[in-house]
């Protein structure tokens, strides 16, 4: 398989570097495609150390999560995408468990790596019990079984991932994804990753704010046509 990464950043000097490391030692990767969104640290300089024709590097004002990814969207060249926060609560030994359905299961188009099937650290409890709450909406509303719709360990066909054509700026991508997929009938194959999760302290920046963002995206991308 050859997989595209897209890197979306935006003040992670103290991991990126390690990210990209970790990233460039799975054979499946052959494009890294790091956008930085209006970092103010040192996150582009840490980039700009590690030496690799894989690494592709883009800039751009401060605009969301979501609009980082559609940018390094119109970069990707292989034949699947896969998103990679830059933070370490995902690590990249864990593409290959992605990987695995893919080549065994002809009919698998589509896997998400569930932060809720396999180890994880303690989990920040408002996080933990908000995610349950959109899973809770979505499957009622798509009438799925999904454990973890927000994971950013989506791997996913380049063509379909286009074809989604995706508009959102904000964290809120991740549900953006999901309810496109499920509305086009895609059956998404879940597998167990690890997951360390960040608390505030850490850096972690996604809030309550953005649990409420999330529903109403949810409610949205189903009545729509």
């Amino acid at each position: 398989m050859n997989l595209s990464v897209i890197i979306p950043i935006f003040n992670e000097e103290k991991t990126i570097g390690i990210v990209l490391k970790e990233l460039l030692l799975v054979a499946a990767v052959k494009q890294i495609i790091v956008v930085d969104d209006g970092s103010t640290d040192k996150s582009v300089k840490e980039v700009q150390k590690i030496k690799s024709k894989k690494i592709v590097l883009v800039k751009k004002e401060n605009g969301g999560k979501g609009s980082a990814i559609r940018l390094g969207l119109k970069k990707v060249t292989q034949k699947y995408v896969l998103i990679q926060d830059a933070d370490l609560e995902y690590h990249p030994e864990d593409i290959k468990v992605l990987i695995d359905p893919i080549r065994k299961r002809p009919n698998v188009l589509v896997v998400y790596g569930s932060r809720f099937l396999g180890s994880r650290s303690n989990l920040l409890y408002w996080h933990m019990l908000g995610n349950k709450l959109l899973n809770f909406f979505v499957n009622i509303l798509f009438d799925t079984t999904l454990s973890d719709l927000e994971t950013c360990y989506k791997l996913i066909p380049t063509q379909l991932m286009k074809e989604l054509d995706l508009s959102s700026d904000g964290f809120d991508i991740e549900v953006e994804i999901t309810c496109q997929l499920l509305k086009k009938g895609v059956r998404i194959y879940e597998v167990p990753i690890s997951y360390f999760g960040r608390d505030f302290r850490a850096g972690k920046k996604i809030t309550w704010k953005d649990g409420l963002t999330a529903i109403v995206a949810i409610l949205k991308y189903r009545v729509q046509s």
